[in-house]
């Protein structure tokens, strides 16, 4: 059966207050009992998602900021690739026109934001921010770039994807990881690409694979593993990209450990 279990966190493994719940915990536990890999993927910083691995208590590999860093179960980065700086200061330069968008920067071991946002400890408990100057912002190290209104007008931010990716669409991967956040990394990144990295480091392949997700950035992980799973509650942007991908229910019921669970268990 499957070797490998891979999934995006939230609106897919954590609950909406962006915890791991109990039952979850236990079937991951006995997933790794089992031999089998779990693989957290995901747009989060590995920062943050270090503290959740910790909490879950098994060694597991870390796809994050979509596939820009992974990093194996001793938390040694395997694979890093960044933004061009000629990228970053280009989006930079165009994003700051715009007083709505605030602008998020993953650079190596910080989060960098254009200006304050209190909201933000609700999904980051040991993580946080720190400012940077959008007249002068980082090009080394950028994993990725990624920006959110406060109104989550996703229309806005749709009329954005479509200039970025005018702009940079060669250059860039260009990604919604939710309807109110639009995320940009190097063009050669993605989860999917990531996930075949760690499955071949692993000694397997894609068809090894399970994997769960419910944004747009999660569609290339997806669709080349060996079976994707999309979530009930997904924009139907992505719903509509994987036709063929079977569907299960909400965050919010542990769908993705119930599945986990009836089919591995």
């Amino acid at each position: 059966m499957y070797k490998i279990v891979a999934s995006d966190l939230d609106g897919t493994l954590l609950t909406p207050d962006h915890k791991i719940a109990p039952f979850t915990k236990d079937v991951l536990n006995q997933l790794h009992q089992q031999g089998k890999d779990f693989i957290f993927a995901t747009g989060r910083h590995h920062i943050d998602v270090a503290s959740m691995r910790e909490h879950l208590g098994i060694p597991a590999y870390m796809i994050t900021s979509n596939g820009a860093r992974v990093h194996n179960c001793k938390g040694e980065v395997i694979f890093q690739q960044d933004v061009q700086p000629d990228v970053i200061s280009g989006i930079v330069a165009m994003a700051k026109q715009d007083p709505e968008l605030k602008i998020h920067i993953y650079r190596n071991d910080d989060w960098l934001l254009n200006t304050e946002d209190p909201s933000l400890s609700d999904f980051h408990e040991d993580f946080s921010y720190q400012l940077f100057d959008v007249d002068n912002p980082p090009l080394e190290g950028v994993a990725k770039i990624f920006f959110i209104r406060d109104d989550r007008d996703h229309d806005k931010l749709v009329e954005w994807e479509d200039r970025l990716n005018e702009h940079f669409g060669q250059q860039a991967n260009i990604a919604f990881s939710t309807p109110w956040c639009l995320e940009v990394m190097d063009a050669n990144v993605s989860k999917g690409h990531a996930l075949e990295a760690v499955a071949k480091e692993k000694g397997y392949g894609l068809q090894d694979c399970i994997a769960f997700g419910d944004g747009m950035n999660d569609v290339e992980m997806l669709s080349m593993a060996g079976k994707g799973l999309v979530m009930g509650t997904a924009h139907d942007k992505v719903k509509q990209a994987l036709p063929e991908n079977g569907v299960i229910g909400a965050c919010d019921d542990e769908a993705v450990a119930h599945y986990l669970a009836e089919i591995l268990l």
